[in-house]
């Protein structure tokens, strides 16, 4: 059974995930996807290392050799978490522009049917109650994306690209968080997106100071909390978690993205898009009950 603290924790950054889909959807009036991505990153990063230098006052008798054997872990954590992070963002950043935000949140949480399938390759025990609701979450997809005349958008097609992306993502998550500092490994994986971006936004864009200082809200939203406060709460709170239950209660994002993308963006949902809305969220309850205990 998933401890409180986990799940609480989960579900923040869920709710901080679903409402970014605005910032990132207004940071598009200033600034292309990858300049976007590059700047908050780095701006996760550098919000990060505060927390990092105060976890270090408060553990200064933190053991040497413990530190010297998670460095490796997290070295190599870090830098396959920031391209994983770098190639997802990128990719979603660049499909938002060409569909709604709300629909954007949901198209993402593929990744709570692509998760549990790669399990399976990695002999994650996965539930009956799971796959019940892997099924319903794939037919609310479908009535959200797949038009009544059968055809899919290109910002559909990128978002799911990003689905399947951030899918390796929580899975190398998975593997590194119980062997190195969450916090740590979130502040490296942040630096290297924001540098792995670089040349993609002077080659491809044209950033400017002016651009970047007219975008600051939704960059800092997107860098401080969307990074530097959400990717963490993932890493630490996904600790231990089954992959598959984690990746379902992150999928709520999609929810929180509907409700924010209505209340900020005045954006509304098709009655075929709702219907697929409500079997994605009857979906996330199902995967959350917990199991009857066996009676001996």
């Amino acid at each position: 059974m998933m401890r409180p603290k986990n799940a609480i924790m989960l579900l923040l950054t869920a709710f901080i995930w679903g409402t970014a889909f605005v910032a990132q959807s207004v940071g598009m009036d200033y600034l292309g996807p990858f300049t976007f991505n590059g700047v908050r990153s780095l701006i996760g990063g550098v919000a990060l290392l505060p927390c990092i230098w105060l976890l270090r006052m408060l553990n200064k008798k933190e053991d040497e050799q413990k530190v010297q054997r998670e460095k490796k872990n997290l070295i190599q954590g870090g830098i396959a978490c920031g391209l994983l992070l770098f190639a997802a963002s990128s990719l979603q950043q660049i499909g938002i522009q060409y569909t709604s935000a709300g629909k954007s949140g949901f198209i993402t949480a593929f990744y709570i049917v692509i998760v549990p399938v790669l399990g399976i390759f990695l002999h994650k025990k996965i539930g009956w109650k799971v796959w019940i609701a892997v099924l319903l979450a794939l037919a609310g997809l479908y009535f959200l994306c797949i038009t009544e005349k059968f055809t899919i958008g290109k910002g559909d097609i990128l978002i799911f690209l990003c689905a399947l992306v951030f899918s390796l993502h929580i899975m190398v998550i998975d593997y590194f968080s119980p062997k190195v500092d969450g916090v740590k490994m979130s502040c490296i994986q942040f630096f290297v997106c924001g540098i792995v971006s670089i040349p993609f936004m002077f080659v491809l864009e044209t950033p400017n100071v002016t651009d970047i200082v007219a975008g600051w809200m939704p960059l800092l939203y997107a860098g401080v909390l969307s990074c530097g406060v959400a990717y963490t709460l993932q890493i630490i709170g996904q600790k231990n978690v089954n992959p598959a239950i984690a990746s379902l209660i992150l999928s709520l994002e999609s929810c929180f993205s509907v409700l924010a993308g209505w209340a900020v963006l005045g954006e509304h949902l098709s009655a075929r898009e709702s219907v697929g809305c409500i079997l994605m969220f009857v979906a996330i309850i199902l995967a959350q009950l917990p199991d009857k205990k066996k009676v001996m």
